[in-house]
């Protein structure tokens, strides 16, 4: 757990909503008013709101409410995990993940070699083209192991806090390596046949799950699909029953891997086998590293960050912010290291505050603590620096357009003069990000972050989208 130091702020009266008040040539009374509506509104009587709206220009916030409470930010986590990407690795950064080995002949002697460096992006397709590739060299044959070398991280799979939840099985909770592929989830097609036959069932990546039992197909109707899956060494079993409709053309469930210390290397051998390459020995966790045979490169950082800001992806934003520690500590990355990175970062661009903690990347579970001050803080710093604002921007959802926001802004006020972050737990309702500002005006950064509203997701999620619209319509006033 990494907590961060608090910061000096200037010395301002309390304001009627509890919280530092700007300078009176500042004062925003309409917003004000906003604010104090959701403060005193009695369906959040239990619950702990933060509320931050900053004029990016002068710095000064226009209004505030609790800004300093440490709350758990749920998905805005992922701003944070973002910027401190971009500073740190850079948007051109692309992950590597290789074959290596020795050749001799139409043969690779010995192990060949799968090594990665924390590649978020690999799928069961990229294995095929770098086995492609490898054909192209004269390869037919392995002869020895595939090795697959996990040591750019270390050897904690399951990022912090995920372990409060250890029984889910659901891909967002899916574990962290240094060689991952398809988000270490594994995925059931099942293909109907006819009435009473057994559907075609396999997985995806191959070569990693065993099968046993079947589901049959049954009459036009809902499918009832049984999936039980546990351990089997450092591979898995599925168990499978139930039926499936007939009249269903593919049916597809995706789980978490327990263990993916091997998932690509036997998905990986797999392939090969299909692509006529004979494997003469089995799957092992490898060390050494020898000659570079295939190397595959990711999409730019940049690119790979539209799965943090525009999808939410959990894994993505895991592996993203694990990797901070090893490029930058040049030794296996573990999360603890990329936590005091980010704090390191907030600290340099005044946007620490007393009471944030950083313990995780995609601000799943009970894990991290921020202050709407904070957020406002580092959204600023963002836009400031224009080595960063263009990628930072382009990543976070277009209100009223795509990602979490595509059905929310749709307003003309709001749609695309929004870009923002949201953030849902059972409890938590979390909105940062920008609005938007015509030539001449300053852009609005703004966070607001309700804890405790387990049930009143809705109400808190309306309460948000109708501040920040207020904000933009401020913005643009007299357009």
């Amino acid at each position: 757990m990494i907590c961060a130091a608090g910061l000096a702020t200037a010395a301002l009266a309390a304001s009627p909503v509890g919280s530092t008040e700007p300078p009176a040539s500042d004062r925003v009374p309409e917003l004000e008013a906003a604010v104090r509506a959701i403060v005193n509104d009695g369906s959040y009587k239990s619950a702990q709101v933060g509320i931050a709206v900053l004029d990016i220009d002068t710095g000064r916030l226009l209004v505030a409410s609790n800004e300093h409470a440490p709350l758990n930010p749920a998905s805005n986590a992922k701003i944070y995990t973002a910027a401190v990407a971009l500073a740190t690795l850079r948007g051109d950064h692309r992950y590597e993940t290789s074959l290596g080995g020795t050749l001799s002949g139409s043969s690779v002697k010995g192990d060949l070699v799968l090594h990665g460096h924390g590649d978020p992006s690999l799928t069961t397709r990229d294995l095929w083209a770098m086995v492609d590739e490898l054909k192209t060299y004269g390869v037919r044959k392995v002869d020895g192991d595939v090795a697959v070398v996990q040591d750019f991280f270390d050897d904690q799979t399951t990022p912090p806090a995920f372990d409060q939840q250890p029984d889910e099985w659901s891909y967002f909770r899916a574990p962290v390596s240094a060689v991952a592929l398809n988000e270490n989830c594994i995925t059931l097609t099942l293909r109907p046949s006819g009435a009473g036959g057994a559907a075609q069932a396999s997985f995806d990546p191959p070569g990693f799950v065993d099968i046993d039992g079947s589901v049959t197909t049954g009459d036009e109707g809902a499918d009832h699909v049984i999936v039980m899956l546990s351990g089997k060494g450092q591979r898995m079993n599925a168990h499978l029953g139930g039926t499936v409709s007939s009249g269903s053309r593919v049916v597809r469930f995706t789980k978490r891997v327990e263990d993916p210390t091997l998932l690509a290397g036997y998905a990986l051998k797999s392939v090969l086998e299909g692509a006529g390459i004979k494997v003469t020995g089995d799957v092992k966790a490898g060390k050494d590293r020898p000659h570079v045979i295939v190397r595959h490169e990711s999409a730019p950082l940049s690119q790979l960050l539209y799965e943090l800001g525009k999808k939410s992806d959990n894994f993505y934003a895991e592996m993203v912010f694990k990797t901070l520690g090893g490029e930058e500590k040049k030794r296996p990355a573990s999360s603890a290291d990329a936590a005091q990175l980010v704090v390191d970062w907030l600290d340099k661009n005044g946007a620490n505050d007393k009471g944030v903690v950083i313990k995780n990347g995609s601000g799943l579970f009970d894990a991290n603590r921020v202050t709407t001050w904070s957020a406002v803080q580092l959204l600023r710093a963002v836009w400031r620096d224009p080595s960063l604002r263009p990628e930072f921007l382009a990543q976070l959802s277009v209100g009223g357009v795509d990602g979490t926001l595509h059905k929310r802004f749709h307003d003309p006020v709001t749609r695309r003069r929004v870009r923002a972050k949201t953030g849902t737990l059972d409890d938590v309702i979390s909105l940062s990000g920008y609005v938007l500002a015509p030539p001449g005006k300053s852009p609005v950064a703004f966070s607001i972050i309700f804890n405790g509203v387990g049930g009143k997701q809705d109400g808190a999620r309306h309460a948000a989208d109708k501040l920040v619209e207020l904000i933009t319509k401020r913005v643009w006033k007299g357009e």
